[in-house]
């Protein structure tokens, strides 16, 4: 007898040991996945500041607003010799830079007598935030002019753009196009166009969050369905955690990465739709309740 009543015991200690293990497997796998796609992220080349024979015009991008649609980059500009003092190592006349597309601060100048420094501002970018997490951002053709001198007497000098750009979760790719009409350009002049996208890692983030806010109503209506059906029993506390779900909904819509802008697709095909299923959820569970309960 005592036998045959270990045995089922060690059958289910061994489901429990089972069970277990895929859980921590399954965790690990998915913490080496994200860390491995997180780390996928796609960032620009070392830019090249040349030899010292043509004005080089640094731009860093430090970050970007997806609901401004703008970048925000630190502009640096790093002359020729013949503009700078070996000794002093500072300009040895005054230089303005010239970005395009048009910015936020105009000419950025950079004095004679000192050493250039970063000027901040910010860059205009074209996309739909509204179709995240598959929005993407592109610059139009970005390219500099140097206006050398003082007053009128200044003249312009074209220059050439280098782009260092690194986003914790964006994927950044560069592309050389003609330059903008409005710029002082020569022939055979290039400037650089920027597009942005969502790393695999943050992206695949996003997806699971949705797939657990598709899970919660499901839940809900699967069990509120069985108690309805009469084929399981009714349990008063089940009310309670379908509220504590509906009051979830917001902050797991909150925490995306990115969290894409009030009225994106995301709360009409989703949380909306997901809103109404727990809600159903719970008028059909306070059915069972007012008929079953006195």
């Amino acid at each position: 007898m005592s036998q045959l009543a270990t045995g089922p015991v060690k059958r289910g200690t061994g489901r429990i040991v089972v069970f277990a293990l895929v859980v921590v497997l399954l965790y690990a796998g998915a913490v080496f996945a994200y860390w491995s796609l997180s780390g996928s992220a796609r960032e620009l080349d070392s830019p090249d500041f040349g030899d010292g024979s043509e004005t080089v015009v640094l731009v860093t991008i430090t970050g970007i607003k997806t609901l401004d649609n703008k970048v925000d980059a630190k502009v640096l500009v790093i002359p020729e010799d013949g503009l700078t003092d070996q000794r002093l190592d500072v300009l040895n006349t005054d230089l303005s830079v010239r970005l395009y597309p048009w910015n936020t601060l105009g000419d950025m100048n950079f004095p004679a007598g000192a050493s250039p420094a970063e000027v901040s501002t910010t860059i205009d970018v074209s996309g739909d935030p509204t179709t995240w997490p598959l929005d993407s951002y592109t610059t139009d053709p970005i390219s500099a002019d140097v206006l050398v001198g003082e007053g009128d007497e200044r003249e312009f000098e074209p220059a050439r753009v280098e782009i260092e750009a690194a986003i914790q979760g964006w994927d950044i790719s560069s592309e050389s196009v003609p330059p903008s009409p409005q710029s002082y350009s020569h022939e055979g002049d290039e400037a650089v166009q920027l597009t942005f996208r969502r790393a695999l890692g943050p992206l695949a983030f996003d997806i699971g969050i949705c797939l657990v806010l598709i899970l919660l109503p499901t839940l809900a209506l699967y069990t509120s369905l069985k108690v309805y059906r009469g084929k399981k029993e009714f349990q008063m506390p089940f009310l309670t955690w379908y509220a504590a779900m509906l009051f979830a909904i917001v902050p797991l819509r909150n925490i995306l990465p990115g969290a894409p802008p009030p009225g994106a697709w995301i709360d009409i095909l989703l949380v909306m739709w997901v809103i109404l299923g727990l809600v159903a959820a719970m008028v059909v569970y306070v059915v069972v309740w007012n008929k079953r309960i006195d």
